[in-house]
Parts: structure tokens; C-alpha cells; sequence
């Protein structure tokens, strides 16, 4: 069987097409297995800590801990004071500080937007980690704030 000029064409097109949309959907795989390490700095004794990384990790995130407190780290991130808690995460160049949501983590990795990244601050009790049984089921409004890289911050999402 001869093949003709015209089906040569559409079978290059075709081959070309095909590899044109599996490049981005494999780079699109690989940004998200990088992007979804959170690498987190925390006091050893801390349970409310162990408790938000499990949240993560039942997130679909990975974790890697580093117990060896999070002041140090929050201040390299451009974290201030101000919105500090008990634990300081990264993940693709975004800072995390304290309790914040695996939802909010998403949504801010598919947003991208220019900030130093996500803070809840303090430990409100009903956030992910301060949670549990021990909490008699008692939720405090608090709100994810988006710390902008001058220190400014907006809320991003309101709880309770």
C-alpha cells in the first residue's frame, strides 16, 4: 500500500499533536509532584504540629519535618511576628505559617499569586490540628491570611 502525500501530512500532524499534549501534561505531573513537598520546622514536642501534618499528608501532600523550631525559619521566609504560630512550612518557594488548610495550600499553588505565602496565626482551635477530640468539638472563627511580600496581608478565606 502506497501512502500518499496528504496522509503522510495528516500522520505527522497527527504525531506532532499527540506530543504536543503530552508534554505539558507530563510537565504538568512532575510540577505537581515538586510543588506538593512541604518541607516544615517545629518544636519536637509539639502535638497540634504532628496533628497539621497529618492533615497535610491525608491532603495528598508530602512532608518532611525538621524538629528543630520554626522563629529562625519564619523570619528567613518573611514571615512577621505578628501572624507567627507554632510551625513554619515551605513549599515552591511559599512560606506556611501555622494552621493552614490543605485547600487554601492548593488553591495557592494553582493561583501563584506574588506573595510570601499563607498564614493562620496564633492556634485557633477548629483549624486543622487543633482539631482533635481533645477540643470537645469547639471551633473559633479564624481567617487564612495572604502575607504579601512588603508584610502586608489580606484574607484570603474566612472560617467559622
Amino acid at each position: 500500500m502506497q501512502v500518499t502525500k496528504n496522509q503522510a501530512t495528516r500522520r505527522q500532524a497527527l504525531q506532532l499533536s499527540v506530543a504536543a499534549l503530552s508534554w505539558p501534561l507530563s510537565r504538568a505531573a512532575y510540577s505537581r509532584t515538586e510543588q506538593r513537598m512541604v518541607e516544615i520546622w517545629k518544636s519536637p514536642e509539639c502535638g497540634c504540629c504532628k496533628d497539621w501534618v497529618a492533615h497535610l499528608e491525608a491532603n495528598g501532600f508530602k512532608t518532611r519535618i525538621q524538629d528543630t523550631g520554626n522563629a529562625a525559619m519564619r523570619a528567613q521566609l518573611g514571615i512577621p511576628e505578628k501572624f507567627g504560630s507554632c510551625h513554619t512550612g515551605k513549599i515552591d518557594g511559599y512560606a506556611l505559617e501555622g494552621h493552614v488548610p490543605a485547600a487554601d495550600i492548593k488553591r495557592l499553588l494553582q493561583q501563584r499569586p506574588v506573595a510570601v505565602g499563607l498564614a493562620v496565626p496564633d492556634m485557633p482551635v477548629g483549624s486543622p490540628g487543633m482539631d482533635g477530640p481533645a477540643y470537645g468539638g469547639r471551633r473559633d472563627p479564624y481567617a487564612v491570611m495572604l502575607i504579601g511580600k512588603d508584610g502586608t496581608a489580606t484574607v484570603l478565606r474566612a472560617y467559622g
